[in-house]
């Protein structure tokens, strides 16, 4: 004992190597418990290899020494080497007052492999074992939430609640809060994020966000301007917190807090596209369209805000701006054909019937089969005068959609007209 508290000092004075060599001397003299204290000081030195070896040792010495396994199963678990530390847990005897820790090792392992009833298995014969141990209710718990087992989870985390408000850094009121908000039971998740005394911005978002979700919007609000005091840089608040302003009939608040959302989170597509949404209801149209393109700029594929701003545009009859978009600021190529018609469609308005016809046969190339579509783009052709197109188109729509019979009565109209066709 006397060379590994000489060690001990040695590492204290930073004469690592010398203190090697005394251990390794203590670990090859030294009895049972004298390797143990060696193996303890190597784990916390992290010569990981050292302790391995040492406890590979001790366990052929003694068979049935469930520390030593238990001690080795981490260091296999370290270094990636699950198969063994399982082979190695499972060797210990029920008997062992290390059973219960080695079947709480094994659940994480056979988790971490995707074998989830057999995880339950191991955590529910710990429980059967230790029917008071919060760190078992603790761990049911935990690995219930994880499979998406809410309703389970709570029964364990609402028996941990009642000794102790905090476990291995996780808040359980929180975790009650959101295993009932995930279930469904959102007053209960409410009651449970009311009863958290907290200042913590992540707890305050996700309480906000559980109340918005629930619309209970009022005590969202509350929430998140709490929130805000905290820490005014919290990006993923100010989306939501507009649209709670916005459905409590809070407009000027709203576009406040959109503006100010897009100003502290600039690269946040989802952002802009909802402060426009909003400074459109308040009448502010050029802020708005200005809003939603610039979202459109952060992703020309953001499909929701593109039709959104289509909308605008064709409502206030901006079909100009409507083709510039189409044109000028998105690849109209990469997108589906919706997009083509709706440009030959604003092509078509402002008269330029050329382009409008190009846009049509664009869009045609991928709506083929779409019968809206169709129908619209025969009309078109007939006002064109390309009536031999525009029966072709209306042939294919009629097979799809053989009872519009007023499309059919037309039909035979332009082939009467022209007997050719």
């Amino acid at each position: 004992m006397k060379q590994i508290e000489v060690a001990i000092d040695l590492i204290h004075q930073g004469e690592m190597e010398e203190a090697l060599k005394l251990l390794q001397s203590s670990a090859k003299e030294g009895n049972i418990n004298e390797k143990f204290d060696v193996v303890q000081i190597y784990i916390e030195l992290g010569v990981q290899e050292e302790a391995r070896i040492l406890l590979e040792d001790i366990i052929q010495l003694e068979p049935d020494n469930a520390e030593a396994k238990i001690l080795l199963a981490d260091i296999f678990i370290n270094d990636n080497e699950d198969e063994k530390a399982i082979t190695l847990l499972n060797e210990i005897d029920p008997s062992s007052e290390n059973y219960v820790q080695a079947l709480l090792q094994l659940a994480d392992l056979y988790q971490s492999q995707g074998l989830f009833e057999v995880a339950e298995n191991k955590l529910i014969e710990a429980k059967r074992m230790s029917p008071e141990e919060p760190v078992i209710d603790f761990a049911l718990g935990e690995f219930l939430f994880s499979i998406g087992e809410y309703h389970k989870s709570v029964i364990y985390f609402e028996k941990l609640i009642s000794k102790t408000d905090e476990f291995a850094g996780i808040n359980i009121q929180a975790r009650l809060a959101e295993a009932y908000a995930l279930n469904g039971d959102f007053e209960q998740a409410l009651t449970h994020f009311q009863n958290l005394k907290t200042d913590d911005p992540e707890l305050l978002f996700r309480y906000g966000f559980l109340a918005y979700k629930s619309e209970r919007y009022e005590i969202a609000i509350k929430t998140w301007e709490n929130l805000l005091e905290l820490e005014l840089e919290y990006p993923s608040v100010y989306r939501y917190l507009a649209e709670a302003y916005e459905e409590e009939g809070l407009m000027k608040e709203a576009a406040e807090m959109a503006e100010t959302g897009v100003e502290m989170d600039p690269y946040n597509k989802e952002m802009w596209y909802v402060a426009g949404k909003i400074l459109h209801k308040t009448g502010r149209t050029d802020d708005a369209y200005r809003l939603i393109e610039e979202a459109i700029h952060i992703d020309q594929d953001y499909y929701e805000a593109l039709l959104f701003l289509i909308e605008l545009y064709k409502n206030e009859g901006e079909f100009e701006r409507l083709i510039d978009l189409l044109v000028n600021k998105v690849d109209i190529n990469q997108l589906d054909g919706i997009f083509h018609w709706e440009l030959a469609k604003a092509y078509n308005e402002e008269e330029q019937y050329n382009d409008a016809l190009i846009a049509y046969q664009n869009a045609y190339n991928k709506m083929d089969k779409d019968i809206d579509f169709l129908r619209d783009f025969g009309y078109f052709l007939v006002e064109e005068g390309r009536i031999s197109e525009a029966v072709n188109v209306f042939d294919q729509y009629i097979k799809m959609e053989p009872a519009d019979f007023e499309v059919e009565q037309y039909l035979e109209r332009l082939r009467n007209q022209d007997s050719t066709l």
